[in-house]
């Protein structure tokens, strides 16, 4: 049998057409949309969770094809890229599921050539450093004679960093502030002053690095920098998409290059649970994998099957590198939303007398966790326990984001719980529970982290020392901050790079946070808002975040994070904050062939 099957854009439309060789009766349709979607022409429902439909189609005669029109059930949505068209698309037989042709995904990383630009004013290098003073002359380099080596650069698919013969490197020690350094280039060879390790693995990154971007002739001067903030990280949503092991260790990898130093591992949302506990074996152990037959169906690309969690092996292997790469490795976990999965594979945290009917904005029935039942704090409590005891870092994040508006309205349980602890509504409520939960933590020696939703609720919020990430904008970031928080700034108009790079239908990505998120965007804000400056010491850093709803290959990621993530690497750095977003075009094109032998895919046209 041979089935055909394309799919295209058609204003607030989705035309489908779904063909066989073989006369095929009883058929269903099963893929999954962005968000919840209705039948227009060609077909009829049958099921939906979230994104994921399932579409009883019409009797498809031999070498016949059968048009199924679709449209979102929000009327203010609007498909903006091939992104949107149905993903992992099968038709469910009578007696098997046979997955239907792949549409194309991901960006066409080969479609526009790189615009030119002026060439930058400053050190071709990312991030920029506090301070350059340009010498005279010029010194040439193939490798660096010095016991510090890098194995970083082989990995990377560059010559080796070390080498006898090279150019003489000293190193010395010194007292600077932490990952501090110093660099004189001299035509007879570099001097290193270097606060620790961590000062001489940023000094040798940034040697690394100009040894690519200028060819090997390296101008003499000196460098003297210093990180601007101590937390300068990458999300990645393991969830939506699973990520092979060597992806992410290649984004370390990446990361090191650009001296980002935190991981935020994305490890528990609606559609699985990644990690494999010991706790609770079963929230894994069920939702690991989704598609067909399975307790999570193929939302996000399922596919008749997809999925995988990491094992403590997987873990150990990520551990040791980001060790070497002096990266701490951030778990999360999700509560009290985002836990569709997590109510599928662990019962009774869900209050059977509730008759409310929340929804998430994603579309998800059922997805928040009830905090007045014993069953919820008999699996969460050991549960983050548990994941933060795996990770060095001796800090969870706890999710907190996109509470249901209805969230807990139909519960009896809650509403006991309210009156008895002087709770009026679902903030106070999450505000409770989240404190609670950091409150175990904290007295186990666990840090905690969370969104920026976390800091609602009468009580305050969280509280206990939390670090809120604020992704709707900087506003929540500088609310919190202004309540005591520490926060990180990752808005999602800037930072987050599951968005489409342009306004183009043939580009690949999400456009609710801005229309687009060029290059120019990457830049266009400022960490510490104007007009907060009072906030400026409780703001800890930047985030770029990379949700994988689209994805449906690893290297698909690729070209969504890269090269925007080279902006955010100065955003998080430059303590004069002294690239804008032409500035960093052309530092994006002095990086090209860098990133080209590395192997890394980009967005040539962004």
């Amino acid at each position: 049998m041979t089935l055909t099957f394309d799919a295209w854009i058609d204003g607030r439309e989705i035309q489908c057409d779904i063909g066989s060789d073989m006369a095929l009766s009883g058929a269903v349709f099963c893929c999954s949309m962005f968000v919840p979607s209705r039948v227009v022409s060609g077909g009829t429902l049958v099921r939906q969770v979230a994104g994921y439909t399932e579409v009883a189609l019409p009797e498809i005669p031999a070498g016949g094809v059968v048009r199924l029109v679709l449209t979102q059930i929000d009327p203010d949505f609007v498909p903006k890229t091939r992104a949107w068209l149905p993903l992992g698309g099968y038709l469910r037989l009578k007696t098997e599921a046979v997955a239907l042709p792949m549409l194309e995904t991901g960006v066409r990383v080969d479609d526009a050539p790189p615009r030119v630009v002026p060439q930058f004013a400053g050190l071709r290098l990312v991030p920029q450093p506090t301070q350059w003073h340009a010498g005279v002359g010029e010194l040439q380099v193939t490798g660096y004679d010095t016991i510090y080596d890098l194995p970083l650069a082989a990995r990377l698919n560059l010559a080796p960093f070390a080498m006898a013969g090279g150019v003489p490197l000293r190193f010395v020690d010194a007292e600077m502030a932490d990952g501090a350094y110093q660099i004189d280039i001299a035509p007879q060879g570099i001097a290193v002053r270097a606060a620790g390790d961590p000062g001489r693995f940023n000094a040798a990154i940034t040697l690394l690095n100009l040894r690519e971007t200028y060819d090997g002739v390296l101008p003499c001067g000196r460098i003297v920098d210093a990180p601007r903030f101590g937390y300068r990280g990458q999300h990645l949503d393991c969830v939506r998409h699973f990520f092979q092991v060597d992806t992410i260790l290649r984004l370390l990898d990446l990361m090191a290059l650009l001296k980002l130093n935190h991981l935020h591992w994305h490890l528990s949302d609606d559609e699985a649970f990644r990690l494999q506990v010991t706790c609770a074996p079963g929230i894994w152990q069920q939702t690991e994998f989704r598609g067909e037959g399975l307790p999570v169906p193929g939302l996000f690309g399922g596919g008749i099957r997809a999925g995988g969690s990491y094992s403590p092996a997987d873990v150990a292997r990520i551990l040791a590198r980001a060790a070497e790469l002096h990266i701490a490795v951030l778990p999360e976990i999700e509560i009290p939303a985002h836990a569709y999965a997590l109510n599928i594979a662990h019962s009774g945290m869900r209050d059977p007398g509730d008759n409310g009917s929340e929804v998430s904005v994603q579309g998800y029935p059922l997805n928040i966790i009830n905090p007045a039942m014993a069953a919820t704090w008999a699996l969460i409590e050991p549960l983050a326990l548990e994941v933060a005891g795996m990770f060095p870092m001796g800090m969870v994040h706890l999710g907190c984001d996109e509470l249901p508006p209805e969230a807990w309205s139909g519960s009896p349980a809650v509403t006991a719980l309210k009156a008895e602890h002087g709770l009026v509504t679902r903030d106070d409520v999450q505000g409770w529970m989240m404190s609670r939960l950091a409150e175990f933590l904290a007295q186990r020696g666990v840090k905690v982290a969370a969104w920026e939703e976390a800091a609602k609720g009468s009580n305050g919020g969280i509280g206990h020392g939390a670090l809120l990430f604020s992704w709707t904008g900087q506003g929540p970031g500088v609310a919190a901050a202004r309540a005591g928080y520490d926060v990180v700034m990752c808005p999602a108009q800037n930072v987050y790079f599951d968005m489409v790079h342009s306004t183009s239908v043939d580009d690949w990505g999400t456009a609710w946070a801005a229309p687009a998120v060029p290059l120019e965007q990457v830049m266009d804000w400022r960490p510490v808002p104007a007009g907060a400056e009072d906030i400026a010491d409780r703001v800890k850093g930047v985030q770029g975040c990379f949700w994988a709803e689209f994805t449906t290959t690893d290297r698909e990621m690729e070209p969504m994070v890269v090269p925007r993530i080279l902006g955010m690497a100065n955003k998080a750095w430059d303590l004069h904050d002294s690239v804008d977003g032409t500035g960093l075009r052309a530092l994006v094109q002095a990086y090209g062939p860098l990133l080209d032998r590395m192997g890394w895919q980009r967005h040539k046209g962004a």
